[in-house]
């Protein structure tokens, strides 16, 4: 995935506890990535014919627009505070939060979403915002879900697939800027137990594994910890359902690194079934990464 070297890291705040813990993350990210941060609040009031000023008799920084204003100022300020050698800005841009966020991803390095914002239901877990975002974006996203740490490792789930690879490459980055191990976890039902843990050994040991399906994951790997020499890797099979064993590996982890998609997607679908799953579930943030030649679904 080739982006802009000035390319901001971008979070979409809404005024809520649930972006702030956001723009926390995303300054850290725009620290690790030496990249400057873009606080966006989409304002769709403007299309509704809704009065944006303030009411007769009403202070005169009421309003709907002020309001709007004041989320960004406050986000903005917050991250000047959490990471203060980030440069951020921040603009209320006209327009309703999906289209508005996917947009800003066309020239964005990162989008950053909180998992939830204002107005969420308590009986939903993740906002459709959120989901259609992660889905659709030109960037990739990372959902801040769980209690986002500085330590564990980065874990990445790894199917084969050619966006898994995406999704591999993306996680080894992530590792080497944040100087932590990296787990590639591979689960499915059909496997065969290796042991107590399931566990395999490093990344150079996996050309041992016996079917064609587990020596074309290893290549996978491998081909990235070449470029990544100095990320220590462990490589976890294991029997199980793929997004179940992912979000146990949440647990222990300070990021868990998915594809949009995975084998045998189907086209309608915007977010894979395991992608879908771990983003409504992860015990820790969730970075979902697109092929770079998908196309969006509008």
């Amino acid at each position: 995935m080739t982006i802009n070297s000035a390319a901001p890291v971008v979070v979409g705040v809404d005024g809520s506890a649930a972006a702030l813990d956001a723009v926390r993350v995303a300054s850290r990210e725009a620290a690790y990535r030496q990249r400057p941060l873009r606080v966006v609040h989409a304002f769709i009031w403007p299309l509704t014919g809704v009065p944006l000023t303030p009411a007769p008799g009403a202070p005169a920084d009421a309003g709907l627009r002020h309001q709007a204003e004041r989320y960004v100022a406050e986000a903005v300020a917050e991250a000047s505070k959490f990471c203060p050698e980030v440069p951020a800005t921040g603009e209320v841009v006209t327009g309703a939060p999906t289209p508005v966020l996917l947009g800003e991803s066309r020239e964005a390095a990162l989008v950053v979403l909180g998992h939830r914002g204002l107005g969420g239901l308590a009986g939903l877990l993740i906002g459709s915002v959120t989901v259609q975002v992660s889905a659709r974006a030109q960037s990739p996203v990372l959902v801040v879900r769980g209690e986002p740490r500085a330590d564990g490792p980065v874990v990445v789930g790894v199917d084969g697939s050619e966006l898994s690879s995406e999704a591999v490459g993306f996680a080894f980055e992530e590792a080497a800027r944040r100087d932590a191990p990296l787990v590639t976890v591979h689960a499915g039902l059909h496997l065969t137990s290796v042991g107590p843990d399931d566990i395999l050994t490093s990344v150079h040991d996996l050309d041992a594994l016996a079917s064609d399906e587990d020596r074309t994951l290893a290549e996978s790997v491998t081909r990235w910890s070449e470029r990544h020499p100095d990320v220590p890797v462990r490589h976890r099979l294991v029997r199980g359902s793929p997004a179940r064993v992912l979000v146990e590996e949440s647990k222990a982890a300070q990021l868990v690194v998915v594809g949009a998609h995975g084998r045998g997607a189907l086209g309608g679908l915007l977010l894979g079934s395991v992608s879908h799953a771990v983003l409504h579930h992860s015990h820790a943030p969730l970075a979902i990464v697109r092929h770079p030649g998908q196309a969006d679904v509008s």
